[in-house]
C-alpha cells in the first residue's frame, strides 16, 4: 500500500516505481526495507535520473507556439496579453515535459493565482491553447485544459456612464479631459485604440480605426459632441491625443486628466472603459440591434453587446410593453 512507502514511490500490481514531476517514471530495482532500496531512492530524490531531454517541455512549447501562424494572427493587444502568461509559464513550468501536464494541474494553477482573477483565467484559456499546439506538434493526444471553468470575479460588474454623469463631465474646463471623455464616448472604443487615433485617420465626417484588440477596421461617423470637440482641438501632433510639443498622450496621462474631473463630479465609479459601455447602452436605448451596435463599437460576439448593452436593451423594452398595456 502506498501509505507504507516514501514520498513519489508507487506500487504498481507489485512493482515499485518512483514519479515526481520532471522526472522520468523510473522502475525501483531494490526492495524497500534494504540498504539498496535506501541508496536507489535517494538516489532518485537528489535527482540523479531525471527524465532525459526530450524537447518537449513547456519551454518548447512555447517558443514553437510564438512562432506559429496560430501566434502570428493574434490581434497586438491580445498578444500582449498572453505574452504575460506565456512568461508566467516559461517561469513556472519550463523545464517540465509537456506530456506530464494533467487538469488538476491546471486547476491547480488557475487557483493559485485566483487573487488576480483576470490573471487566473488567461492561465487557463492559454494553456488550453497551448495544449491544443502540442496535439497539433503530436506532443499529446489530449487537452487537459479543455473544459476547466474559469473563476468568476467577486467585483462589481462595470456600468456605463449615467447620463446626469456625462452631461456634468461635459462642463469641465479640461480640455485634455474632454478630448479624451468624448472620443471615448463618441467612437465607443477601447482607451488604447483612442489614443493611437491620428488626425490623417480622420475621413470626412468620421475616424478610421484598427482595433488592437480584435484587428477589426471600422469607420465610425462623429457624434456631435466629438465633431465641436475636434473642431477646438489644435493639431499639435500627429495623434489627436497630444500635448506639449505633440507628444502623443500616454494612458496614464489619460487616465489621471479624466480621473481629476471624475472626482471633481462624483463619478469615481465610472471609469474610461465604462464610457464604452455608456456607448453600447445610448445605442440600444435607440432601438439598435446587435449588428448596428457592432458597426460602431466592433463587438465580434453577441454575448459581449448583450453584456454591454443588455441593461438599457431591457428598459427600452420594458417602457414598450407597458406603453402596450395602455
Amino acid at each position: 500500500m502506498k501509505r507504507h512507502l516514501p514520498a513519489h514511490v508507487y506500487n504498481k500490481k507489485g512493482v515499485l516505481y518512483f514519479q515526481r514531476r520532471g522526472y522520468r517514471t523510473t522502475k525501483i530495482e531494490a526492495a524497500p526495507g534494504t540498504k539498496e532500496f535506501a541508496l536507489e531512492y535517494a538516489s532518485l530524490m537528489n535527482g540523479a535520473r531525471p527524465a532525459p531531454p526530450t524537447g518537449k517541455t513547456f519551454t518548447a512549447l512555447v517558443t514553437s507556439y510564438v512562432k506559429s501562424q496560430r501566434y502570428r494572427k493574434l490581434a497586438v493587444r491580445t498578444a500582449q496579453d498572453y505574452d504575460k502568461v506565456l512568461a508566467w509559464v516559461g517561469s513556472k513550468l519550463g523545464p517540465l515535459p509537456v506530456d506530464a501536464m494533467r487538469r488538476k494541474d491546471v486547476i491547480r494553477a488557475r487557483d493559485a493565482n485566483s487573487g488576480k482573477v483576470r490573471f487566473a483565467n488567461y492561465i487557463v484559456q492559454v494553456l488550453r491553447i497551448l495544449m491544443e499546439h502540442a496535439i497539433d506538434l503530436g506532443w499529446r493526444d489530449d487537452n487537459p485544459a479543455k473544459g476547466v471553468s474559469l473563476l468568476k470575479s467577486e467585483s462589481k460588474p462595470r456600468e456605463p456612464w449615467p447620463l446626469d454623469m456625462i452631461d456634468k463631465f461635459r462642463e469641465t474646463d479640461d480640455d485634455r479631459a474632454r478630448l479624451v471623455f468624448e472620443l471615448c464616448l463618441g467612437t465607443g472604443q477601447r482607451i488604447g485604440d483612442v489614443l493611437k487615433m491620428r488626425w490623417s485617420d480622420i475621413e470626412g465626417d468620421g475616424i478610421n480605426v484598427k482595433q488592437g484588440k480584435t484587428g477589426a477596421a471600422l469607420w465610425v461617423p462623429f457624434t456631435s459632441q466629438l465633431r465641436t470637440v475636434l473642431a477646438t482641438t489644435p493639431k499639435i501632433g500627429v495623434t489627436i491625443c497630444a500635448w506639449g510639443r505633440g507628444k502623443p498622450l500616454t494612458y496614464r496621462s489619460a487616465h489621471e486628466a479624466v480621473m481629476r474631473v471624475r472626482k471633481s463630479i462624483g463619478a469615481e465609479q465610472f471609469d474610461l472603459h465604462g464610457l464604452r459601455y455608456a456607448a453600447a447602452a445610448e445605442l440600444a436605448a435607440l432601438g439598435c440591434d446587435d449588428d448596428l451596435i457592432a458597426a460602431v463599437t466592433g463587438h465580434t460576439t453577441k454575448a459581449m453587446i448583450a453584456k454591454y448593452a443588455g441593461s438599457a436593451r431591457q428598459k427600452v423594452r420594458a417602457l414598450e410593453v407597458q406603453r402596450r398595456r395602455k
